[in-house]
């Protein structure tokens, strides 16, 4: 008798492990409103270090900024960090060795003069230190950082020309090379490292409304890209970031609306995921992941600079 009631235990504890491992994987997530950002503005980096969350420059009124806020999770509170040096809007952030890098940038709308700055703020004393630059003035390049260097991939250029350029900035050498570029030229995308490769995504060839659902794979032993399972909604103005093993892209904009999906896709087994959509369409904003969740800030509700909002939004997985 006690053996039949410890092998009806003992299977009950399996069948209910099970239920809860299958919730956890069909699960879409969920979304919550922290305290929003001191200074409401849209086309902000974002960028997560020691825990804490960084929103960089940004638009306001179709003007760069060099604003500079930091969040803090554990309190919902925010608080004002060194500005940057110079006003940008449309930047591309990698975070390396607990420092934020920070490369190119807009200076006004639309898409007005990209930039060659490359800037590197150290949280510990708060200061900005300025790099060596791009040969080239970017806005909208995507970046991210692999291998302890970080990698600029397309953009657009002071003239409005997307470019396939691929360079790789050494911060060991403070140097810039090239690698392997983009076999098409785009801007305004998803750029994110998993699993020892590169992933580019989605964005636009010129115009807002000429977006891509494109996804090139970069693979730095070899130097080369391949194609990989294109974004399940082609857009572009995306926010991106790597969160539990997945390459999230989220929002994005094609007048006269903006994008709420949250789509993931996971390396390992080259399929992509739909994760609960954000709480209303936006796009002009960043993510960013840290302590488990993946924090959103700012951007534009509406396409352009419409809607321009102080929210800061959060999604995590059970």
């Amino acid at each position: 008798m006690q053996n039949r009631l410890l092998n009806f235990l003992l299977l009950t504890a399996l069948v209910l492990a099970l239920a809860l491992s299958t919730v956890h994987a069909q699960s879409a997530g969920s979304w919550t409103m922290k305290a929003p950002i001191p200074t409401a503005r849209t086309e902000v980096a974002l960028a997560a270090v020691g825990g804490k969350i960084h929103v960089i420059g940004g638009s306001m009124q179709n003007k760069a900024v060099t604003l500079h806020d930091e969040y803090d999770p554990a309190t919902d509170n925010w608080r004002s960090r060194a500005p940057l040096p110079f006003a940008l809007d449309h930047i591309g952030t990698a975070v390396l060795n607990g420092k934020i890098y920070t490369v190119g940038g807009f200076v006004a709308s639309v898409h007005k003069d990209g930039q060659p700055h490359v800037l590197e703020y150290d949280p510990a004393v708060d200061s900005w230190r300025v790099l060596s630059p791009l040969k080239v003035g970017l806005g909208s390049v995507g970046v991210t950082g692999l291998d302890g260097k970080i990698h600029a991939v397309g953009g657009r250029t002071p003239a409005g020309d997307t470019v396939t350029t691929h360079q790789v900035y050494d911060p060991a050498v403070n140097s810039w090379s090239e690698r392997a570029p983009l076999p098409k030229a785009r801007d305004h995308m998803a750029l994110v490292a998993a699993d020892g490769k590169i992933h580019s995504i989605g964005g636009r060839f010129g115009a807002s409304n000429d977006m891509t659902d494109l996804h090139d794979i970069y693979d730095p032993a070899s130097n080369s890209w391949t194609s990989g399972p294109p974004l399940p909604t082609a857009r572009s103005g995306l926010a991106a970031t790597l969160y539990e093993g997945m390459v999230l892209v989220l929002g994005g904009e094609l007048a006269p609306n903006t994008f709420a999906e949250n789509e993931a896709y996971n390396a390992k087994t080259k399929t992509w995921r739909t994760l609960a959509p954000m709480p209303g369409g936006r796009h002009g904003t960043a993510a960013a992941t840290t302590g488990g969740r993946v924090y959103l800030a700012a951007g534009s509700l509406k396409p352009g600079a419409g809607g321009v909002t102080d929210q800061m939004i959060v999604f995590s997985l059970p």
